[in-house]
């Protein structure tokens, strides 16, 4: 099966797939820092029959093009933008992980009329603080100095340790992918994170249904910082999942592809 279909953003290649074209719910998938559109094949394939489902290599990403030394969040939704104007997709669900949620949010701030709901994955609306902002500093000397050490560390440690021993190939495969991501992506992404602003009254005015997934484990995503953000939407659900770190949608496949079917069916029904 052809995976990818290609688009030039800027004059530019930037890299999706869709599946089930045609059918009148439209659900967007948008990946994680250092993954790519293939994290979401299983899915994809699982969501086919019943709905459109479009994902995207981010700019710097999978087969995307890197377009400058700065991905800002809302650069990359304009991107997201060009491929569903391509597509013809008016009114979609947006389902963002980690970096793919401050995607998708900047992508609500500018393009909400275009969105029955919106899932955030692990992510939150704020801004990174002076502290984070440093962090990433840091990250960007570790992958200038072994870019290879800081992916396969970075990407074992988004799994709950209770799941890594029975994951260990789809861990593995993760890492062997995001292992092919070029130097100058990784930075970009970095930072534009760093500069990213906050997106907490998008939140605070959305019309639409909000899901927040976290994970209990998550050293990365405080569920205090969660449960607080899930108080702002007009409505709003939040699922807390138990022996879950980062990555729910591989550590809990089976029982987040249905509630996130379910979610898309409830936005498009609202």
């Amino acid at each position: 099966m052809e995976k990818h279909k290609v688009i030039l953003f800027e004059n530019r290649e930037l890299h999706y797939w869709e599946e089930g074209c045609g059918k009148p719910e439209t659900v967007v998938l948008l990946h994680g820092f250092l993954q790519s559109l293939d994290v979401w094949s299983s899915i994809m394939l699982s969501y086919m029959r019943s709905m459109h489902v479009v994902t995207i290599d981010l700019p710097g990403h999978g087969h995307s093009a890197t377009y400058s030394e700065v991905h800002t969040m809302d650069f990359m939704s304009n991107a997201v933008k060009a491929v569903l104007d391509h597509l013809g997709v008016e009114k979609c669900t947006m389902v963002g992980h980690s970096m793919g949620g401050y995607v998708a949010l900047s992508f609500a701030s500018s393009y909400g009329f275009m969105l029955n709901g919106l899932a955030l994955l692990h992510s939150h609306a704020l801004a990174d603080d002076e502290v984070k902002r440093r962090s990433r500093d840091e990250v960007c000397r570790q992958v200038h100095t072994n870019r290879a050490g800081f992916i396969v560390d970075f990407i074992t440690n988004l799994f709950d340790e209770s799941k890594r021993s029975i994951l260990d190939s789809e861990i593995r495969e993760l890492r062997d992918q995001c292992l092919e991501m070029r130097e100058e992506g990784i930075l970009a992404a970095q930072r534009g994170m760093k500069v990213r602003t906050s997106r907490v009254n998008t939140l605070l005015k959305a019309p639409y249904p909000v899901l927040f997934v976290y994970g209990k484990n998550d050293t990365r995503i405080p569920i205090e910082l969660g449960m607080s953000q899930a108080m702002l939407p007009q409505r709003s659900e939040v699922l807390l999942l138990d022996n879950v770190a980062h990555m729910s949608f591989m550590e809990e496949r089976k029982y987040l592809k249905l509630r996130l079917y379910n979610f898309v069916h409830q936005c498009h029904a609202v």
